[in-house]
């Protein structure tokens, strides 16, 4: 089953998108969501495209969101890089250690971009937010974010933009600490790949066929989107830009030589 989609225009958007998509006439199109099935509800696929930087933010866990009222999940998220122009960045984590007083300083005077360590990055950069993670997306990135079904942002600075901040929210949840680079990835040139495995969902890079172990891993239902290549769901052939719900990876077929994404959540 295909997904419907959801265009949403940003400040920080593009008015020309890669393929295989195109904005509408005078929108700058900052994400591309693909509404979640009923059987599904859980998981938020969504393409992000950025001309200027997104402002910094951190997202709450599942007991801090509780705690504080604001959600039941918490947000946890994984980026797949699938363009980015010459020196695009993303800003995940601190260079060293900030504590809480400092980072509210930081924010107020706009000096915590500074304070981000700006990754350079290319097609194939695979990077795992986990809650708490004070991070930013750079401008000139194209980005494919497989997220808890959950919309908690608190954003920490914004560059002057006329968008409310949540300066007290965030502080309660934020790391002031640098990114574990161990949650970073390069999809590789062939061959599978598990880019998530937990707390929240899986995710993984599909290339061909899939074998026995990850057809028993998504026994279940699970969303599909396809990088390279299209593969067949439920009978409806799904292109690259498109999201598909299936009740399983063995009801999906895939291009011998194609590339997808298949994600489930977990717990």
């Amino acid at each position: 089953m295909i997904l419907p989609t959801t265009i949403l225009e940003k400040v920080w958007g593009r008015d020309v998108l890669p393929a295989p998509f195109a904005a509408p006439a005078g929108v700058r199109v900052g994400e591309i969501w693909f509404e979640p099935p009923s059987q599904l509800p859980d998981l938020l696929v969504k393409y992000l495209f950025t001309s200027e930087k997104l402002s910094v933010q951190c997202h709450p866990d599942a007991a801090q969101a509780q705690a504080m009222g604001a959600g039941k999940t918490g947000k946890e998220e994984c980026w797949l890089v699938v363009a980015a122009e010459p020196g695009a960045t993303l800003g995940i984590g601190f260079n060293e250690e900030v504590g809480a007083e400092a980072m509210r300083a930081a924010a107020l005077d706009g000096s915590i971009e500074d304070l981000l360590t700006w990754h350079p990055v290319q097609a194939g950069d695979v990077f795992y937010i986990p809650a708490g993670t004070v991070h930013a997306i750079g401008p000139g990135c194209s980005i494919i974010e497989v997220q808890q079904n959950e919309d908690i942002t608190f954003r920490l600075f914004d560059y002057g933009r006329d968008r409310e901040l949540h300066l007290d929210e965030g502080l309660k949840v934020a790391k002031g600490t640098p990114y574990d680079m161990a949650l970073h990835q390069r999809l590789p040139a062939s061959g599978h790949a598990t880019l998530v495995d937990g707390p929240k969902f899986r995710l993984d890079l599909v290339a061909g066929v899939p074998d026995d172990g990850l057809l028993y891993s998504y026994s279940e239902g699970l969303l599909v989107v396809p990088i390279a290549g299209e593969v067949l769901a439920g009978g409806e052939v799904v292109s690259p830009g498109q999201c598909a719900w299936s009740p399983d990876l063995a009801s999906v077929s895939f291009a011998p030589h194609g590339k997808a994404l298949v994600t489930a959540p977990l717990g």
